[in-house]
């Protein structure tokens, strides 16, 4: 999912369906093919254990008296096959049991097994979720932890049909894959509820969610859909529900294949590690991704929750219908939900501007991969580590976005009917990254498969850079990219792309083979811009009359999203040591009357990483008064907040006068301290500007108000809306007193707040300059009751934060911490860790000057 715009969040948040990972799995040996599950399991959600009965329909490649499967902390009673019972024998590093039987099995064989689990507190397998009021028995099962609710063949590509069956309290209800076809009384004041066959899943896609879940009803397509929460929070699932009907309705008409369940159950889930959970036909959901009041939440929030719902939505057909053979090719679940989730919530509501939000991520994943620690899209994924960090900004970002530049190239109707015949193929089965791209090369006729292999198989950004145009056309040279300066001999990479020269109006699209210098463009023209569409996976260095072209055309000849990558493309040259820091000011300055919201956003949100990474003492003083200076009377011409007001209008005055209020300008603090005060409390003012309002919270909080503090921390502590709630605890980390920050650093870690929640203030509070030596010391010191609040895999997100420092001495201390106190599933992050503050310091030392020279050419104040 795309990571929110509301001010409040985190930068750190997860893309959607990141998840948890068994500490060891392997894999099984090949020859048992499974084709049914039939399971009957019977939750204590005040024990936390479960009981459960199964039949697995196998069959055998040739007579075997062993069968291995996958189980973990699962306890055997008894396992039989016909008139034989096994021995179990167990391999807990591997997460397998064996069963072993006297005479050889062969064929079609049905497994019997009688077994006891737990309801864990880790956020994995069979778990308990926990309100003040009650206990849920839920699950989450993807990449491997099957395994922990049922004895299973736990891998993507050993699909099987399953029956499945709780028997819950009489008071509670269960929701599952399929629908409910009985519900019998059962003794001990209990009921069993029966499901629906499913069609052949993944184990990874199984569910079953038991508590007193309340919903609110829709249809689309004549399909049931249900949006669920706890009963208290069933008034914020409304909007939820409107968002499925349109985009189940889109997604038929799109892929041509109709929607393949019988029903859509989303249900929001009190404790839940990741954003969303694309479960076939049952998807769960953070309650935050889910839950909104319709009637009060801002643009940003419903953008957030349709664009997830979206994301999941898209893999119903694209990761669960269709599923990857193996976890390697992960990218081909959610690159392509990624890139699919912005069409239907552009096409229901365009004046979202969702092209704009996709610039904006494809310059943070351009970011994130030109960094000289990133993998290919498909990477070795053998071990569990391996498996658990495939989720992550290239899985999502990068691969999407090839997906985005690849269909820009062919056509949009083209793209789809690939789509289409790539799904068609394999309905229900496995496939591979090879079998998508030459379905789109056979349906384009158009070299899809060298574009995608060489994208797919290579790490890293390419780099166009152009020459002065001669008769033949623009030279051009082909390079991999880094966001710090690095030498000739590790940048001669090659690749074949897609290229939209644009001149004026529409951009022209032709192929750039490796083995090509130039690009055409028409005689005469003003200028050319190398990435029209903004859609193009590579980054751009121009002579200096081509950038000089581009500038004096940018506020009329190019669009937003254009401009936005524009912005990224100039910003990313001064790391990199192909440009400077006052170049980039300038560049802000120009485009300060920039009527759009995002692109001024993405022009400022470089400017927050100066102030952070480079200016200090004077120099911040000094750039402080220069943005107050130049943004000040920007901010005064947009007026008060009115009902009229556009989106962009209105984002546009809340990103200036949060600009504003970290540049300390004193009314608009004044004014932050009053509005965040009405945002706070038993009643939030609901006349307020919701994006102002975010604003002036961050400003409020970073000036340290002790009162405000404890408003907020209560605010904190109330779940009736779980998005003022997520905001809250965020809050928490914004203060910047010390002695704020110990209170805020000792809730953290006190059990009090969920432990899906609690790494984001310790993530924020290593990422804010002000904040990060306290929060760092206060890890180290306390790193048992630290760690004890990790879930599975929340401790990659304290590892990379820690990446955040910018002196040699905070890196080597970083580095020798995590290697005493190792963090499961991080070592790639540990090194992006240590390369981003590398980069900080080459940054920091090569910038400074250009900086301070700037600075003492702009007019006094």
């Amino acid at each position: 999912m795309p990571i929110t715009k509301n001010l409040l969040s985190s930068t750190l948040l997860l893309v959607s369906c990141f998840f948890p990972l068994a500490a060891l799995a392997q894999r099984l040996p090949s020859g048992v093919h499974p084709e049914h599950y039939t399971l009957a399991l019977t939750p204590d959600l005040k024990a936390a254990t479960f009981a459960g009965t199964e039949s697995i329909d196998v069959t055998l490649d040739q007579p075997s008296t062993t069968i291995t499967l996958n189980a973990a902390e699962i306890k055997f009673l008894s396992v039989t096959a016909g008139a034989q019972t096994a021995q179990v024998s167990l391999d807990p590093d591997k997460e397998q049991a064996t069963f072993t039987f006297a005479q050889h099995l062969s064929g079609k064989v049905t497994l019997d097994i009688r077994y006891t689990g737990i309801l864990n507190d880790k956020l994995r397998g069979f778990y308990l979720s926990k309100t003040a009021r009650r206990n849920y028995a839920v699950t989450q099962f993807e990449p491997t932890d099957a395994r922990r609710a049922f004895p299973s063949f736990d891998e993507p590509a050993l699909k099987a049909t399953f029956d499945i069956a709780l028997t819950v309290d009489r008071g509670d209800t269960v929701i599952s894959n399929t629908n409910i076809v009985s519900d019998t009384p059962a003794p001990d004041e209990k009921h069993t509820i029966k499901f629906a066959t499913t069609p052949r899943m993944s184990t990874y896609l199984v569910a079953f969610l038991v508590g007193d879940f309340q919903c609110t009803k829709g249809s689309s397509d004549g399909v049931p859909i249900r949006a669920c929460s706890t009963p208290d929070k069933v008034k914020l699932t409304q909007f939820a529900v409107k968002s499925a009907e349109f985009v189940l309705h889109y997604y038929d008409t799109y892929f041509g294949i109709k929607y393949p369940m019988p029903k859509l159950d989303m249900v929001a889930l009190p404790d839940f590690e990741a954003g969303a959970m694309e479960n076939f036909g049952c998807i769960t959901y953070r309650e935050t991704d889910l839950l909104i009041d319709s009637k009060t939440a801002s643009i940003p929030e419903k953008k957030n929750v349709a664009a997830v719902v979206a994301h999941e939505m898209a893999h119903q057909w694209f990761g669960d219908m269709v599923t990857m053979q193996w976890w390697d090719n992960i990218w081909l679940n959610e690159g392509f939900a990624t890139w699919m989730e912005h069409k239907p919530v552009a096409a229901w509501h365009p004046e979202w501007n969702i092209p704009q939000d996709e610039a904006q991520e494809l310059d943070t994943t351009l970011n994130y991969d030109s960094q000289a620690t990133t993998r290919t899209i498909r990477a070795k994924a053998d071990t569990p580590a391996q498996i658990n960090e495939m989720f992550d900004g290239i899985a999502y970002g990068k691969a999407g976005a090839v997906l985005n530049m690849v269909e820009n190239y062919v056509g949009e109707e083209t793209f789809r009917q690939g789509v289409h015949n790539y799904l068609a193929a394999h309905l229900y089965a496995n496939a591979t990254a090879e079998d998508f791209w030459n379905a789109q090369t056979a349906t384009s006729h158009l070299p899809v498969d060298k574009i995608m292999s060489s994208f797919v198989e290579q790490p890293g950004v390419p780099l166009l850079t152009f020459s002065d145009a001669s008769a033949s056309g623009v030279p051009v040279a082909q390079s991999r990219f880094f966001l710090t300066p690095t030498s000739a001999d590790q940048t001669s990479q090659q690749w074949t792309l897609p290229v939209c020269l644009k001149t004026s109006g529409k951009p022209a699209c032709s192929l750039l083979a490796p083995a090509e210098a130039t690009v055409s463009t028409a005689q005469g023209s003003p200028f050319f811009y190398a990435n029209g569409l903004a859609k193009g996976y590579f980054r751009t260095v121009y002579t200096p009359s081509q950038y000089k072209a581009i500038e004096a055309a940018a506020e009329t000849a190019l669009t937003p999203t254009e401009r936005i990558n524009f912005i990224g493309d100039r910003w990313a040259l001064v790391p990199s040591g192909r440009s400077s820091i006052a170049d980039y000011l300038d560049l802000v300055l120009a485009l300060k009357q920039d009527p759009n919201a995002d692109v001024l956003d993405t022009a400022l949100a470089k400017v927050y990483t100066i102030k952070s990474k480079v200016a200090t003492g004077k120099d911040l003083d000094q750039l402080n008064a220069t943005l107050r200076s130049q943004f000040g009377p920007v901010y005064a011409a947009l007026g008060k907040p009115s009902k009229n007001d556009s989106f962009d209008r209105s984002q546009s005055r809340a990103i200036l006068f949060e600009l504003l209020g970290a540049a300390n300008d004193p009314a608009i603090v004044t004014q932050a301290r009053e509005i965040a005060d009405r945002s706070f409390g038993r009643k939030k003012d609901k006349n307020l500007d919701p994006a102002l309002s975010d604003a002036a919270v961050v400003i409020a909080a970073s000036n340290d108000d002790a009162a405000f503090y404890d408003k907020v921390l209560a605010a904190s502590k109330d779940p009736s809306d779980p998005g003022l709630q997520s905001d809250a605890i965020q809050t928490l980390a914004r203060f910047l007193d010390p002695s704020l920050v110990a209170r805020t650093l000792d809730y953290a870690t006190s059990g009090e707040v969920r432990n899906q929640d609690s790494w984001r203030i310790l993530a924020i509070l290593l990422k804010q300059r002000a904040t990060q030596a306290q929060a760092w010391e206060y890890i180290q010191k306390h790193w048992d009751r630290v760690h004890a609040q990790f879930t599975t895999n929340s401790g990659v997100r304290v590892v990379a934060a820690a990446g955040s420092f910018c002196t040699a001495e905070d890196r080597d201390q970083v580095t020798s911490f995590f290697a005493t106190h190792p963090v499961d599933a991080s070592a790639r992050t540990l090194a992006k860790s240590i390369d981003s503050i590398n980069a900080c310091i080459q940054f920091r030392a090569a910038q400074e000057p250009s900086l301070r020279q700037w600075l003492e050419a702009q007019p006094a104040k």
